[in-house]
């Protein structure tokens, strides 16, 4: 029986991520399109309102449940996440953490798609979620601001959301999604990082990664303009 015990301890420990994650995540998805779809007025066609960057000063249009699926596939998938995702597992690889996955290339690829199982679960149902109530999970720049505005915008959109009609409120969807996924994740991530303490840092760290995606959509816009202008 103890035998039996630590068989079953080193299957979950050292095998990559199952089709679990991503099988909840597309659930997940799923249910956002369907859900947004049927809040969107029948009959009335509103002006499609891209993903980003946005201005929060240009007049609002609430997402739809399209763009809620676009939305939680190019947070994703997109370039800048993904690379995201090589800088984690990387460091992950020279640390060591968590040691069952050792520090090959093996242990690399876990690594990396045990985070994008997170990333996506976490990205769907925030998607998924924030359709019951109009929880709008883009970011929304301010650029006519001064630098301190535009830095005290990044982090208070960490934590809020626009509704319906286009006031922040509380980002419930989110503070659920990263910590459901992060503690929901202890199912198959290795036993030494599958407890409370893990999931409560990696929770953290979650919040600490949206503020870092936000400065990226409200800076860079200008930063890529600077860049293209002068080498013209």
């Amino acid at each position: 029986m103890r035998f039996r015990h630590r068989q079953l301890a080193a299957r979950r420990s050292y095998s990559s991520p199952s089709h679990l994650p991503f099988t909840l995540a597309g659930l997940f998805l799923a249910f956002a399109m369907t859900t947004g779809a049927q809040s969107e007025p029948s009959g009335q066609s509103q002006p499609a309102s891209p993903l980003k960057p946005q201005a929060e000063s240009a007049p609002y249009h609430p997402i739809t449940g399209h763009q809620r699926v676009r939305w939680a596939v190019d947070e994703t998938l997109g370039p800048s996440h993904l690379i995201a995702g090589l800088f984690s597992a990387g460091i992950g690889t020279a640390r060591d953490a968590p040691h069952e996955y050792q520090g090959t290339w093996a242990g690399f690829g876990k690594r990396y798609g045990i985070r994008e199982s997170g990333v996506s679960i976490s990205n769907a149902m925030e998607a998924g979620l924030g359709a019951l109530w109009g929880e709008d999970p883009r970011y929304f720049r301010v650029p006519e601001k001064p630098f301190s505005g535009r830095l005290r915008n990044v982090i208070k959109r960490t934590f809020m959301a626009r509704r319906g009609a286009g006031q922040f409120s509380p980002a419930f969807a989110r503070y659920v999604a990263f910590s459901g996924n992060n503690f929901l994740s202890n199912a198959w991530r290795a036993d030494s990082e599958a407890d409370t303490q893990h999931a409560l840092s990696r929770t953290g760290w979650a919040f600490a990664g949206r503020m870092a995606s936000n400065a990226y959509e409200e800076f860079w816009p200008d930063v890529k303009a600077h860049l293209f202008h002068r080498s013209h």
